[in-house]
């Protein structure tokens, strides 16, 4: 085989001329460079071989030793370059998805040139920019500087910025002048001002439309990149810690209704207070009732980036927990898979030393799709203990992204569950094992709800949430390990009676219930300073999440309990009277009655009305 540099330069010519060469013929760590363009080394000199009338060359030719034809380049004067990690087949299908209803975002590398990368579709109307950030270790994207790719799908325009925290003041400045900020680009270009992100200074900006070649895409990132690591950010010392003020619930409803979401303040509260009582809570009722939607707006609000909570549907194919734990690679015993749910990478994200004093969420949508306790039941058991999950045996293991997974991982304490559930004939029904293990919260809709939204329609907008509730995390961490209970004799006496009665059909809670429900009780006198002197309130709430929720069967086994129960929700009336008269109540609409505890009273009378109709009832579906 002989060469020399005519011959080569020709052979690029031909290549340029006929891309389709390319095809299977990269070599995955180098490249040739001319004229500032990337070939195939052993690509360029098999064309070059076939211009001097001989055979196409493969790397078998040159006996399976790359460093034989780099030998032959490098002698014709040409440069061969270990190839840079490329992030341009991210972002085409970052921005092909963009365009599409799907949000998830698992799918994306973690890391990229020794920056964490996080991914955001949001969520909401088509006014929201899709965007992805690169962040060096201590920053975030609520508190710092940092590179962003932001896309403007109105405008057709990827923005490639010096992007710059919209949440809260940065500490850091990007050391350059007479940059250009994002409004004052779309002003010079008539085009209307951004819904978001005005502030950051322009970098390169790209028509969607026609994108400049891989190569350009991915040399713009990897300046901004190199640049942006070289500035000195003293992140140990003066690091962008919020400043923590107390938790306080009626900043966050102020919020909801400033992003177009209404619900009452009593169910805000009852959420909230549940969550600090038990890292456990599920959202049940009538679909489209906003059930995910308080639960996405809390987690937003709170939380500082998407690192921190999961939004995962439940799939009914889900038979084991492998769809949020993973499993051992049976065929490579170094390496684990880890679902695209990324359901183990908030767990092990929560664990992180320093992310303590952080919360983190994960949203289970539509639990009940499938069995529970078949892809939930390790959960549910070290969430009572300090036990682990056995991930695996024998020796560690790490993912396809790098990540190491031990043998085992525990519950961290700063993780919250939320699940939702629909209850029709797609869905499975919960065990008490699990009712036992979660505060559970109905959603309904009143007449008076549906006209206020109907008279003021309107589409919510979670962005405008976004980290505001970011200073109270820590205030609300510390709500929630705060584990002291009061005694209260007026409680003791009234849970007392009612585990009586709901012995009788052996629905009676056990000593977990029984604290969970003091635990809910100190949590909404201490998240409301008003409920300390309101035990009837808090007490009418805790009977509603904990102890009928368990309460399910025929007519025969639950007509009588469930007047017997009712009859402990009425004042001033003797209860053996009421069960004598109640039918007379009944058929008059309870006029006249005084009723201590509203809430749980007419959940009973709805699964009575139920229960009488059907022959069976039960709490989700009355």
């Amino acid at each position: 085989m002989e060469f020399n540099k005519e011959i080569i330069i020709a052979a690029i010519k031909e290549i340029d001329e006929n891309p389709d060469l390319r095809n299977k013929r990269h070599l995955s760590t180098y490249d040739l460079v001319f004229n500032g363009q990337k070939y195939p080394p052993i690509l360029v000199l098999s064309v070059a071989n076939k211009l001097n009338g001989k055979n196409e060359l493969t790397l078998e030719d040159f006996g399976n030793n790359v460093e034989t034809p780099f030998k032959i380049l490098r002698d014709n004067g040409f440069e061969i370059l270990k190839k840079e990690e490329s992030y341009y087949e991210e972002l085409i299908e970052f921005l092909k998805q963009a365009l599409t209803d799907n949000l998830k975002y698992s799918k994306y590398k973690k890391y990229f040139d020794g920056l964490d990368v996080k991914v955001s579709f949001g969520q909401g109307g088509s006014a929201k920019i899709p965007w992805i950030s690169f962040l060096r270790k201590g920053i975030t994207t609520a508190n710092g500087i940092y590179p962003v790719y932001l896309y403007f799908k109105n405008e057709n325009l990827l923005i490639l910025a010096y992007g710059i925290s919209e949440t809260n003041v940065p500490k850091y400045k990007w050391p350059l002048s007479n940059l250009t900020t994002i409004d004052n680009y779309f002003k010079h270009n008539k085009l209307e001002s951004p819904f978001r992100y005005g502030k950051s200074y322009i970098y390169k900006v790209y028509n969607v439309n026609d994108l400049p070649k891989r190569h350009i895409i991915n040399n713009d990132l990897i300046e901004l990149l190199n640049f942006y690591k070289s500035v000195e950010l003293d992140i140990k010392m003066t690091s962008f810690k919020n400043e923590t003020t107390d938790f306080n619930i009626r900043n966050y409803q102020d919020g909801l209704q400033n992003s177009k979401l209404y619900f009452s303040y009593e169910l805000i509260l009852r959420f909230i207070a549940s969550l600090s009582a038990k890292p456990f809570v599920i959202l049940s009722g009538l679909s489209g009732s906003g059930k995910t939607k308080l639960a996405q707006s809390f987690v937003q609000w709170i939380c500082e980036n998407n690192s921190q909570y999961k939004i995962v549907p439940v799939g009914a194919d889900w038979t084991n927990r492998e769809p949020l734990v993973g499993y051992p690679n049976g065929l490579e015993a170094k390496e684990y898979i880890t679902p695209d749910s990324g359901v183990i990478h908030l767990l092990l994200e929560a664990i992180k030393e320093g992310n303590e004093n952080k919360p983190f969420f994960l949203i289970l949508d539509e639990m009940n799709l499938s069995h529970v306790e078949r892809y939930f039941a390790d959960f549910l058991s070290i969430m009572e203990s300090n036990d682990t999950i056995k991930l695996y045996t024998g020796q560690k293991r790490k993912s396809l992204d790098g990540l190491e997974i031990d043998l085992e991982i525990g519950w961290p304490k700063n993780l919250f569950i939320i699940g939702t559930v629909n209850i029709d004939e797609t869905t499975y029904m919960f065990s008490p094992k699990v009712l036992d293990r979660a505060n559970v919260i109905e959603f309904r809709i009143t007449d008076n709800e549906i006209k206020s939204f109907l008279t003021n329609p309107g589409i919510p907008k979670l962005e405008e949430l976004e980290g505001k509730g970011i200073a109270m995390a820590a205030s609300f961490l510390n709500i929630v390990d705060d584990k002291i209970i009061e005694q209260n004799e007026f409680i003791t006496n009234e849970l007392l009676s009612f585990f009586k009665q709901l012995q009788l059909v052996g629905a009676e809670f056990g000593y977990r219930a029984a604290s969970e429900i003091l635990q809910l009780v100190s949590k909404l006198k201490t998240i409301d300073s008003s409920f300390k002197d309101k035990d009837n309130e808090c007490l009418d709430i805790a009977i509603m999440q904990k102890l009928l929720p368990k309460l399910h069967g025929s007519r025969s086994k639950l007509v009588k309990i469930l007047i017997s129960l009712s009859g402990l929700c009425v004042k001033d009336v003797n209860k053996s009277e009421f069960e004598k008269n109640f039918e007379d109540y009944y058929k008059n609409g309870f006029e006249g009655l005084t009723i201590k505890y509203p809430i749980s009273f007419e959940k009973l009378i709805r699964m009575y009305k139920n229960v009488l109709a059907n022959g069976f009832t039960s709490y989700a579906e009355a």
